[in-house]
């Protein structure tokens, strides 16, 4: 039985800091853009539209709550789960952003089901926003650091290849190839 990892005392600080502020008519302007956006990119994952619907709206939520890109998260959860969330890894992490059960330790209370899509995306979200306050911003230690691989770039290059090719708004990638099936 492998011994579980250090978790920093600023956790619990970086989880208490995340807070719902107001929201300007100009961000639920952008936030239903950006829905309408990822919406068809998310079709091939989940192809019941109210499903597909309220968990981008979720992901948009949590990603603000943790101030980390929606888009972001949403190719952490297409490297760890593929947006399946029920996934369970050989290393016991669970759900769509692959959460190790340890967690509910430091964040939750016992009752948390990391099955459930809404309570993995509040974790996921805020261990990511942890590791990035810890890596003071360096988005591949922070990404290799959630993975557990530090010191290795395989697992950050994929999220970022995800992110470049199916969920960057920025570059309007087409939302898959063949190569990637």
């Amino acid at each position: 039985m492998r011994a579980l990892p250090e978790v920093p005392a600023s956790l619990r600080g970086t989880l208490d800091s995340i807070r719902a502020a107001p929201v300007a008519p100009s961000e639920i302007w952008a936030a239903r853009q950006w829905l309408n956006d990822m919406e068809p990119r998310l079709a091939r994952y989940l192809p019941n539209p109210v499903r597909r619907r309220e968990l981008l709206g979720r992901v948009h939520h949590e990603a603000r709550l943790a101030g980390l890109a929606p888009e972001l998260v949403l190719a952490v959860i297409q490297v760890e789960s593929a947006f399946k969330p029920k996934a369970v890894s050989s290393a016991g992490a669970v759900g769509l952003m692959q959460i190790m059960p340890f967690w509910i330790r430091e964040l939750g209370l016992p009752a948390d089901d990391l099955k459930d899509p809404h309570r993995n995306l509040r974790y996921g979200c805020t261990i990511l926003a942890h590791y990035l306050a810890v890596e003071g911003g360096d988005l591949t230690r922070a990404l290799a650091r959630y993975n557990g691989s530090l010191g290795k770039t395989w697992y950050p290059e994929r999220v970022m290849r995800a992110l470049n090719r199916h969920w960057s708004t920025a570059s309007r990638a087409p939302l898959h190839t063949t190569a990637e099936r």
